[in-house]
């Protein structure tokens, strides 16, 4: 009777797999910024790289997440009609009529202008349920306890700050409920912006993906930070290259204070106080990276060429000396 039953399981699982279905059981959250327009999906899984299969969003379209036996079309055939102008819903409904696995599928989806749809297949692995609330659904299967889609809808609706952060809390608020019964493994975010250049690349905010991990969510936690860093790194540089010298340097403190253990941070920040003529500001801090990363110092030299670093051997010593 056991080889019966195994046999069975073989069959059904090889029947999905046939029907382009992956056994990606999770809990994830679609979700739009109403005051940005950004659209994002956040997921964790206890499955390798959840974030190439569930999560999907196209800026000024809509966001979707499809999962337990995942149909990856959902995501890209999904925005596709939204795009065309479908509701989230009828998006969905179209969807699901031309799925024969439907009963094991779990899919949210949410259009620009804030439509919600999500779809619990009868046959998903129990604790399965989902919870809608306003601009985002949030979707779970194979939970620990059958409350985790509502804890995470209320962690969303309470939290703070950016779009990535509500999705973290949403996560977190999960995963402190029991989450995924089998344990963790993989999690990612996708945040498009709510500016629309028609530029696939131009329009992603956010692209993160934790393959396999023994705390997801945590290491997503700690990129999503890393990530703002590297925003505010970025923006430095431009107010470098139109001469916004104060603009820069406020930039250049913001990335560091995100991201205070990596050296090169703080660095950019001296770099940039020597170049403005204020080389007793940046002393201190160039004494303090060349401490943390001796590498440092061996770039200095090599930022004249570049006319990074001012071309004058008395300030270029007194930085070495450091």
């Amino acid at each position: 009777m056991r080889f019966k039953n195994t046999a069975l399981i073989f069959f059904f699982l090889s029947t999905l797999t046939a029907q382009n279905g992956r056994p990606v059981n999770t809990y994830s959250i679609v979700a739009l910024d109403e005051e940005t327009g950004e659209l994002g999906v956040a997921v964790q899984s206890h499955w390798f790289s959840v974030g190439a299969l569930v999560p999907w969003a196209h800026a000024g379209v809509g966001a979707v997440a499809t999962q337990s036996f995942v149909k990856v079309e959902y995501g890209p055939d999904g925005l596709q009609l939204m795009s065309e102008g479908k509701t989230a819903e009828e998006a969905l409904n179209a969807l699901l009529a031309q799925d024969d696995g439907k009963a094991v599928r779990q899919v949210g989806m949410i259009d620009i202008h804030g439509n919600t749809a999500v779809h619990t297949g009868k046959n998903c692995i129990d604790f399965a349920g989902h919870f809608v609330g306003k601009n985002f659904t949030v979707q779970a299967n194979l939970m620990e306890k059958n409350t985790v889609p509502e804890v995470m809808a209320k962690a969303f609706e309470k939290a703070q700050g950016a779009l990535a952060d509500r999705m973290l809390a949403a996560l977190e608020a999960a995963q402190n409920e029991g989450g995924d019964l089998r344990g963790k493994q993989s999690a990612a975010m996708l945040i498009v912006s709510g500016k629309p250049t028609g530029i696939s690349y131009k329009d992603v905010v956010l692209n993160l993906r934790i393959e396999d991990h023994p705390t997801p969510i945590k290491e997503l936690k700690r990129l999503v930070r890393i990530h703002k860093a590297y925003n505010h790194a970025n923006q430095g540089d431009h107010y470098m290259e139109t001469g916004q010298i104060e603009l820069a340097l406020k930039e250049y403190n913001q990335a560091a204070e995100y991201y205070p253990e990596n050296p090169e941070l703080p660095f950019w920040t001296a770099v940039t106080l020597a170049g403005a003529g204020r080389e007793e500001e940046a002393l201190p801090i160039f004494k303090d990276v060349f401490a943390r990363d001796p590498n440092l110092k061996i770039l200095v030299p090599r930022l004249v060429k570049s006319k990074l670093f001012p071309d004058d051997k008395d300030i270029l010593l007194r930085v070495i000396n450091q």
